[in-house]
């Protein structure tokens, strides 16, 4: 005869959800944070060289006397932050998508980068989920995202203030 306790371990828990029982599975935590940690290393990484390349780029227009001088080049500066930062946002992506191919969540790169994209813009459009023992790489992902996005856009900011201020001398004070 089989206890209460045998079948528990071997059927998922059920779950109220808007008046419907469903399933929920366990969710793992320490296989997935382990592995998060090398695309968010790396993302991180990807960052901050594109916030070393833009100071530096800033810096050797400000050397050239380009800063501030008209508006046409403080937008083709801008353009090229902004357009800097998106790479390194695309390169982000990329780097989730092949962990979830290397975890055999997505057999496709395609598929792998989409999801990856959703969970990484905080989109989440559920269309494609990843299996119990991976699914914490989603929120995973979002949070490297939303961080990433933040940096993206104070380094955005920065250099438009850096234009803005350098242009207009009555803005200084």
């Amino acid at each position: 005869m089989e206890s209460r306790a045998d079948s528990a371990v071997r059927q998922p828990p059920l779950a109220t959800r808007g008046g419907k029982m469903t399933q929920t599975h366990q969710i793992a935590i320490l296989f997935p944070l382990a592995a998060s940690a090398a695309p968010l290393l790396c993302t991180i990484f990807v960052h901050a060289l594109a916030l070393s390349t833009t100071v530096n780029f800033v810096r050797h227009e400000k050397r050239l006397g380009r800063v501030g001088a008209g508006s046409w080049i403080n937008l083709a500066i801008v353009t090229l932050v902004v357009l800097l930062a998106f790479v390194a946002h695309l390169i982000g992506i990329g780097f989730w998508a092949t962990l979830f191919v290397c975890c055999g969540e997505f057999q496709e790169f395609g598929n792998a980068y989409y999801h990856s994209a959703v969970n990484y813009t905080t989109l989440g459009y559920g269309d494609l989920l990843l299996t119990p023992s991976w699914r914490l790489l989603g929120p995973l992902e979002a949070a490297n995202g939303v961080l990433m996005f933040g940096v993206s856009t104070a380094m955005v900011y920065t250099v438009i203030q850096r234009l803005v201020l350098a242009r207009f001398e009555d803005l200084r004070n």
